[in-house]
C-alpha cells in the first residue's frame, strides 16, 4: 500500500496540502465532489482557433503525452466511463474536445504531444492552434500537465513545459498512474515533479499524485478544480 503522503497532494515545500486545516479541507472536497457529480457532456470540439467555442465558462485544460492516461483520468474525476473514450492508438486525437461540467466548468482535453518521445514532437503536433489557445484563451484558468508516474519526465515533457511558460499559461503537474508504481519510487517521482515545477516560471507549486484505477488523489484533483469553477 502507497504511504499516505503519496496518496494527497504534495506542497512545494514536500508538506501535504492541509495548511488551511482540516475544515477546510474538508469543505474544499465537498466542494469537489458536488462540482464532479454534477453533468458532464461533450458541447464542443475544434480544430482551428476560428472553430473555438465563444468563451462562457471558466476551462481548465488537461495535457499530457499520448498514452499518459489522460482520457482514463477525465472519466474517473467525472464518474463516467465513457466521457473521455480511451484509445488503444496513441496520439489520434487531433482536436480540442470541450465539455460543460454542470454550467459552472469547461473541461478541455488536449491532444497528446506526440507519441515519440522526441521534443520536436511537441513543437509539430502544438504549433499553431495549440500554442494559440494556450497563449490567448482568456478564460482558460488551468493546465493540467499530466505525467506518467512510471517513466517521470521525458523531453516532450520539458518541451511541453518550456510552451507553458512562454504562453505565460500557468499549469499543474498531475502524476497519473501511480498504482503501478510501488510506494518509495513513487515517492521519488513525487519529489522530483516538485522540483521541476519549481524551474518553471508558469507552474504551480504543488503536484498531486493520482490513479484513475484505485481512485487516489482524485478527491484532491476535484478539490482543486473546484476552485476555479463559476
Amino acid at each position: 500500500m502507497a504511504d499516505d503522503a503519496s496518496r494527497r497532494a504534495v506542497a512545494s515545500d514536500g508538506e501535504d496540502l492541509k495548511a488551511g486545516g482540516d475544515a477546510e479541507r474538508a469543505a474544499a472536497l465537498e466542494a469537489g465532489r458536488r462540482l464532479f457529480a454534477a453533468p458532464c457532456a461533450f458541447f464542443h470540439a475544434a480544430e482551428t482557433l476560428a472553430g473555438l467555442p465563444a468563451p462562457r465558462l471558466p476551462e481548465v485544460a488537461f495535457a499530457g503525452r499520448s498514452n499518459v492516461g489522460k482520457s482514463s483520468l477525465l472519466n474517473a474525476l467525472t464518474g463516467r466511463r465513457g466521457l473521455a473514450r480511451v484509445s488503444a492508438t496513441p496520439g489520434r486525437t487531433r482536436q480540442l474536445i470541450f465539455f460543460d461540467l454542470g454550467g459552472r466548468l469547461a473541461l478541455v482535453d488536449m491532444p497528446g504531444y506526440g507519441y515519440a518521445e522526441a521534443a520536436r514532437s511537441v513543437k509539430a503536433a502544438w504549433q499553431g492552434l495549440m500554442f494559440d489557445y494556450l497563449r490567448g484563451r482568456a478564460n482558460l484558468r488551468r493546465v493540467v500537465l499530466l505525467i506518467d508516474a512510471r517513466v517521470g519526465f521525458k523531453p516532450a515533457d520539458e518541451a511541453a513545459m518550456a510552451l507553458l511558460d512562454k504562453a505565460a499559461c500557468a499549469f499543474q503537474i498531475v502524476l497519473t498512474k501511480a498504482d503501478k508504481v510501488k510506494p518509495e519510487p513513487l515517492a521519488a517521482i513525487a519529489r522530483r515533479a516538485v522540483a521541476v515545477a519549481r524551474g518553471h516560471t508558469a507552474a504551480l507549486s504543488s503536484v498531486l499524485v493520482t490513479s484513475a484505477v484505485t481512485g487516489q488523489g482524485i478527491a484532491d484533483l476535484r478539490a482543486e478544480l473546484a476552485s476555479l469553477a463559476a
